[in-house]
């Protein structure tokens, strides 16, 4: 038929057909899902991966970490008084454990303090400063417990380095040199770490080397006064890069350079430890870093319980990255020469220990980390004086002065402005009640005087524990307990001041490190 069409009819889709369609954006679904669930797994197994990894590495440490035994402690240690640590750091020369090959000497020997400071971080945990104690300090040192748990009786007079030595093993040691700075200062020492000479020669090869700087050329004969000729040098005069054994060499040099004494070799030591600081930040105070450096300290290295595992010792480590290399000084406890060993002069390391408690800088800042050091930081100007004191209780022990809620009067005997203020600023800092303060019926005191009633004699003499030198004496006109402020008072150093000379004297971790290297 004309016009007509042809027709097509339209293709029927079959149920399979639409199936296939339906089907197709669920498989692509799946895959999809399929991919995201292999990308959590494998995301999930390298996580773990990562934390065995870490966790391994923390195991590790914590297997090369040897602590030493904290029944060795004195039961009559002073009260903590900062928000601060203090940190016993001690360098033995022991001999055992393969340290005779760097050493050299008595491969049985259990060795003493080579080397050792008190370093305090201070409140605000931006200042710290390293008091050294020379080996041969003359002092008492207090009983220390032996292998088969009875105690030693007290050593007078005897050299600070002995004390490393009288609880005759390696787990005893550091516990009875603990005891011997504790009873020295009246500090509470937080922790304590031992390196011996494989741990420090480790340590200077993992940061790549320590800068020093030598006065002169040294030769064997320096660091042996026991052989026959020069021998071979061992270092050239000035700056210069070193690590492993030549590091160990450099901090144990004493005879050839000054006067031979262990106070030049400090101040080397001084040197050495401010340069040590310096390649650390400079590298970055971060786990990364500190993993390699943590192993290394840790194979030969003996702590105190407190920083028995790697998360305390790298969390210590950490606590330490806002320190300022500038805040960082290194001072000597004040001392003098008696003989061919060292005294400690007083009363300038009572001042010392004073102003470490009340947490003021060397140069006289308030590191408490209170208000008042925010607005000592803006005015350039020291904050008031947080005032601290210590007096010799029973057997000679430091121990720190508490009022009890004791009621004083205080009068100022002198035309010093102020005095009264300071003195009661000081009695209410430990406890006391003072009831008032005035000027004194006559101004021309030298002494300062505790003056009490009937009964109160113990009482009177708690107060007098504030004010070195002061005459306690009953009066009959007085019920209470007055305190009348003398000349003697207003001429001692405001409490938690630094002796001028420490603080000339003092090293930053910053300085030059050819700069004050020798004593004599």
């Amino acid at each position: 038929m004309a016009g007509s069409r042809r027709h097509t009819p339209a293709a029927r889709t079959t149920p399979a057909a639409r199936t296939s369609r339906r089907a197709a954006p669920a498989r692509s679904r799946r895959r999809q899902r399929s991919g995201l669930r292999t990308s959590f797994v494998v995301a999930l197994s390298l996580l773990v991966l990562a934390s065995a990894g870490i966790g391994w590495i923390y195991l590790k440490l914590s297997g090369n970490i040897n602590t030493f035994s904290a029944g060795g402690l004195s039961d009559n240690r002073p009260v903590g008084t900062s928000k601060g640590q203090n940190v016993l750091v001690i360098g033995s020369d022991a001999r055992t454990d393969g340290n005779s090959s760097l050493g050299g000497g008595d491969q049985d020997d259990i060795g003493r303090s080579d080397t050792a400071f008190l370093l305090h971080i201070y409140a605000d945990h931006q200042h710290a400063v390293a008091v050294s104690i020379p080996r041969d300090t003359l002092l008492d040192i207090p009983p220390c417990r032996l292998p088969d748990g009875t105690w030693t009786k007290t050593q007078v007079n005897a050299m600070f380095n002995a004390a490393f030595s009288v609880g005759q093993s390696a787990q005893g040691n550091p516990a009875c040199t603990q005891n011997t700075v504790e009873h020295l200062t009246g500090l509470r020492v937080d922790h304590t770490v031992v390196v011996d000479f494989k741990g420090f020669a480790k340590l200077t090869e993992v940061v790549g080397g320590v800068q020093v700087c030598l006065p002169q050329d040294i030769y064997q004969k320096d660091l042996n006064p026991n052989r026959a000729t020069r021998g071979e040098r061992l270092f050239t005069q000035g700056a210069q890069t070193v690590s492993g054994r030549q590091a160990l060499d450099y901090v144990r040099i004493r005879h050839g350079i000054g006067d031979g004494s262990d106070i030049g070799r400090i101040k080397r030591q001084q040197a050495f430890v401010a340069a040590l600081l310096k390649k650390v930040k400079s590298d970055g105070l971060t786990p990364t870093k500190l993993l390699p450096l943590a192993n290394a300290a840790t194979r030969s290295m003996t702590v105190d319980p407190g920083l028995g595992s790697a998360d305390k010792l790298i969390s210590f480590m950490m606590s330490l990255k806002d320190i300022d290399l500038h805040n960082t000084k290194f001072v000597t406890i004040p001392w003098r020469y008696e003989g061919a060993r060292v005294a400690i002069v007083e009363p300038d390391a009572s001042e010392l220990w004073a102003a470490l408690k009340a947490d003021r800088t060397v140069d006289g800042k308030d590191a408490s980390g209170t208000k008042d050091a925010g607005t000592e930081e803006a005015t350039g100007s020291p904050a008031s004086p947080t005032p601290s004191a210590t007096a010799e209780g029973s057997g000679g022990a430091t121990g720190e002065v508490s009022g009890g809620g004791i009621s004083v009067a205080v009068y100022n005997g002198t035309t010093v402005t102020g005095l009264a203020a300071r003195a009661s600023r000081t009695l209410t800092d430990h406890d006391f009640v003072v009831t008032g303060t005035a000027t004194a019926s006559s101004q021309d005191h030298t002494t300062t005087v505790i003056e009490y009633g009937v009964g109160l004699e113990d009482r009177a003499r708690t107060v007098a524990r504030l004010f070195p030198g002061a005459e306690v004496t009953p009066v009959s006109t007085t019920s209470g307990i007055d305190v009348v402020l003398g000349t003697s008072y207003a001429d001692a150093p405001a409490p938690g001041s630094v002796p001028s000379a420490m603080t000339d004297d003092a090293r930053s971790a910053d300085d030059d490190p050819c700069s004050n290297l020798s004593y004599g």
